[in-house]
C-alpha cells in the first residue's frame, strides 16, 4: 500500500525511479513508495521531468501542482501532489 502523508498544500509519497526504461510507466507499490520506470536518463533533470509529465497525467493535473521536494539527484524522491487528499490520489492511481 502507498504510504501518502497529507500535508499543508496537499499530499506527498515516496518514489522509486528506475531512469533508462524501455517506457514510461508506473510500476508497483513496494515498501509503501510507488516504482516508476521511465524513458529518461537521469541527466540535467530529465527523469524529475518525465516523473512530473507522467503523473501529472495520471492524477488528472497541470504538472504545475506536482513537485518533487527531495531527492532531486536521487533514485528515491518524494513527490507533493497540490490540492488532492491521499484518498483521492490512491483512487485515481487506482491502487
Amino acid at each position: 500500500m502507498l504510504n501518502i502523508r497529507q500535508e499543508k498544500s496537499g499530499a506527498s509519497f515516496a518514489v522509486k525511479v528506475a531512469p533508462r526504461a524501455s517506457q514510461n510507466k508506473i510500476a508497483e507499490v513496494a515498501d509503501g513508495a510507488l516504482k516508476v520506470r521511465l524513458t529518461a536518463p537521469p541527466v540535467e533533470g530529465a527523469a524529475n521531468e518525465a516523473l512530473v509529465k507522467l503523473l501529472a497525467k495520471a492524477l488528472g493535473l497541470a504538472k504545475s501542482r506536482v513537485k518533487v521536494v527531495q531527492g532531486h539527484k536521487s533514485r528515491d524522491k518524494r513527490l507533493l501532489i497540490e490540492g488532492l487528499e491521499p484518498e483521492e490520489i490512491a483512487r485515481r492511481l487506482s491502487l
